[in-house]
């Protein structure tokens, strides 16, 4: 089904991009910095996100203790976030539960942004009902066939990233999205690896997933780290991606987790801008005059000319004529019905030749 519907926000190939600032956990950190409570920071990073033009902010919520081993080793860059386990890292940023979850999503409605989270165990996905208007599938758990029927008895949309999977693991992640009788979902390219080479970026695959499944809105999730011009994300748009997901932070000069390949408010703030930029240049589609290219019309093009003087009488030849700006004459396309006629007054050298000059015939 090519069209989402988050409450009053309809996502279609004709609507402009849904943008979703990823918060993730970031807070904590920010925390730190400005000395303020965990939830104040959430708080800031909400306000951040709606200020600069974000659809929506998402965070994550998990229990360390359910999403990874406790010798679960790290796969990131260890040089940008130095943790050696899953375990430990998840361990840090898990200590949020049910009542936070629902003080962020008032804050959210109050900014007027769209409060998500990925969930990441059952439990999650159960309190985040009430509060998310869509569930967001992590990339880690395109296999996770349970818990992704699980999510999908939800009844509500799904984001599902796609993140260093095959075509036929995607092909049974969808099935088993259908079975449950969803058939609102955005299929997210994304590169599992942090932060992403530009060119391992691979943005084409958003054309490939477009083909192979025609019937969803395609998206993309970003980890590359935020080039100055922020053109990773608006080539993604621009190859077809509907949703853009992309880490956010309000420092991104912060040690660890996800602040070293995230957007800050300044980069959303140019990635919007460059969206509605866009969005006036592209235009509509049916190709046509505008009204502000009449007067061109009218003085840019060429009309019949005469190349030397004619007398009354005479019989015209394609020698005596030229083509020559403006276009307030006989078109050039109409030189050889004029060739033959007799010129019914004098016609002065380069002047304009006009229809009412000839006899009507030869």
């Amino acid at each position: 089904m090519k069209e989402i519907k988050l409450g009053n926000i309809i996502i279609s190939e004709n609507s402009k991009p849904f943008i979703i600032a990823e918060a993730g956990v970031n807070y904590y950190d920010i925390a730190k910095k400005e000395n303020i409570e965990p939830i104040e920071a959430a708080k800031l990073m909400i306000k951040e996100a709606a200020d600069a033009g974000a659809d929506a902010i998402k965070f994550q919520t998990y229990k360390a203790e359910k999403i990874a081993s406790r010798f679960s080793p790290a796969y990131w860059d260890t040089t940008k976030e130095r943790t050696k386990t899953q375990y430990e890292l998840f361990k840090k940023y898990d200590k949020f539960g049910e009542d936070e979850y629902h003080e962020l999503a008032r804050y959210a409605k109050i900014k007027k942004v769209i409060f998500l989270s990925t969930p990441f165990d059952e439990e999650s996905a159960d309190f985040l009902y009430d509060l998310v208007p869509a569930f967001k599938i992590s990339s880690s758990d395109i296999t996770n066939i349970p818990f992704i029927k699980y999510i999908a008895r939800k009844g509500k949309p799904i984001f599902l990233s796609t993140g260093a999977s095959t075509i036929n693991e995607i092909k049974e992640a969808i099935s088993t999205i259908e079975n449950e009788g969803v058939d609102q979902i955005v299929i997210m390219h994304c590169i599992l690896n942090y932060p992403t080479k530009y060119e391992d970026a691979n943005l084409g695959m958003i054309k490939h997933i477009k083909k192979v499944f025609p019937n969803y809105l395609v998206g993309y999730s970003d980890h590359t780290v935020p080039d100055p011009n922020m053109l990773v994300l608006t080539t993604a748009v621009l190859l077809g991606a509907r949703v853009i997901e992309k880490h956010f932070t309000l420092d991104k000069s912060l040690k660890g987790n996800d602040h070293y390949h995230s957007m800050d408010p300044e980069d959303l703030e140019k990635f919007v801008n460059n969206l509605k930029l866009i969005q006036k240049i592209i235009g509509k589609e049916g190709k046509k005059p505008l009204n502000t290219e009449i007067t061109a019309i009218k003085y840019a093009r060429r009309s019949i000319v005469a190349k030397q003087d004619i007398l009354k009488g005479t019989k015209i030849t394609e020698e005596m004529l030229t083509c020559k700006r403006p276009g307030t004459g006989i078109s050039p396309k109409f030189l050889y019905r004029v060739i033959g006629k007799r010129a019914k007054r004098n016609i002065k050298s380069d002047e304009i030749i006009r229809w009412d000059m000839l006899e009507e015939n030869n």
